[in-house]
């Protein structure tokens, strides 16, 4: 497990954000409500959860630094 600073990857940002995978699911709103990770796969859940509580990204370094919120 990773603690710390991630790095940040233009190009994984980029794909995320424009997978065919997500843009059907969004066009057909076939989304499930916040928390439901834990019921469709609680493994890949538990790990999102320890890892976006123990490493920092850009985005959380620039809140820090401005002000806003944690």
């Amino acid at each position: 497990m990773k603690i710390g600073f991630r790095k940040p990857s233009l190009k994984k940002r980029i794909a995320a954000r424009t997978s065919v995978k997500r843009m059907v699911r969004h066009s057909l709103g076939v989304k499930a409500p916040r928390g439901f990770g834990w019921l469709t796969d609680p493994k890949k859940a538990a790990y999102n959860r320890i890892y976006s509580r123990t490493t920092l990204g850009l985005g959380d370094l620039l809140k820090w630094l401005f002000g806003g919120k944690s």
